[in-house]
C-alpha cells in the first residue's frame, strides 16, 4: 500500500512475478473506469454498481470504500467469492490503509504483513502528472483530488494507529525498493 503514484503497481507486478515467493494475487474490485493499459482481472476486477450490490447482499464484501470523484462515485472493494484460502497459499494485493485494516479485522492480525511504500510528495506529484499526461483523456482534476486525499488517508497518525512501522522507500531506483521488499517477504515467510 502507499499513496497514489508511489510505484505500487510496478512493484506489485515485479514482486508477484518472483516464482520463489509463491504468492497468489489478491485482486480487488472497482467500479471506476479502466485506465489505458489496464486489463480486467489484472489490476482490478472492473465491475459495476449492480455487481457490488449483489455481492453486498450475498454477504461477500470483506471491505469497501467509496470515493466521490469529479467523475461520480467510484467504489473499491474486496470480495470473498471462495477464491481466498490462507491455509494453503500466501497472497499479495494492493490496497489502501483502510482496506488493510478491514482485511486484518476479517482474517486476523497474524495473517497480514503490511508493505507500505513511501515516496517524497514532490516526486509522487511528478510521477502522477506524467502518468496522467499519457492517458487518452487526462483527468487532472481527479489527480489533484486524489493527491490531496492521500495526504489525509495516509497521515502519520493513521499509519501509527494501523501499526505500520516498516516502510519501503521508492524515491530513486525502483529496483532497490523491489529487492528490499522481496527480502522482507522471504524473511516473513521463513518466520511462519
Amino acid at each position: 500500500m502507499g499513496k497514489s503514484a508511489s510505484g505500487k503497481d510496478h512493484i506489485y507486478r515485479y514482486v508477484k512475478a518472483q516464482i520463489r515467493l509463491n504468492l497468489k494475487e489478491l485482486i480487488l474490485y472497482t467500479t471506476r473506469p479502466m485506465r489505458d493499459g489496464e486489463e480486467n482481472g489484472r489490476e482490478y476486477f472492473f465491475t459495476d454498481e449492480d455487481k457490488y450490490k449483489q455481492l453486498l447482499h450475498d454477504g461477500k464484501i470483506i471491505e469497501a470504500r467509496a470515493y466521490e470523484t469529479v467523475y461520480g462515485l467510484w467504489r473499491y472493494f474486496t470480495a470473498d467469492e471462495g477464491q481466498i484460502d490462507l491455509t494453503a497459499q500466501d497472497y499479495i494485493g494492493i490496497g489502501t490503509l483502510e482496506s488493510f485494516e478491514k482485511l486484518r479485522e476479517y482474517f486476523g492480525e497474524e495473517a497480514l504483513c503490511p508493505l507500505y511504500i513511501e515516496v517524497d510528495d514532490g516526486i509522487r506529484l511528478e510521477r502522477a502528472l506524467k502518468r496522467e499526461r499519457g492517458q487518452k483523456d487526462p483527468k487532472y482534476a481527479e489527480l489533484c483530488r486524489r493527491f490531496l486525499a492521500d495526504c489525509e488517508d495516509f497521515s502519520e497518525e493513521k499509519l501509527c494507529r494501523a501499526g505500520i512501522v516498516k516502510r519501503f522507500t521508492n524515491n530513486s531506483e525502483i529496483s532497490d525498493c523491489q529487492e528490499e521488499i522481496i527480502r522482507w517477504i522471504e524473511k516473513m515467510q521463513n518466520l511462519m
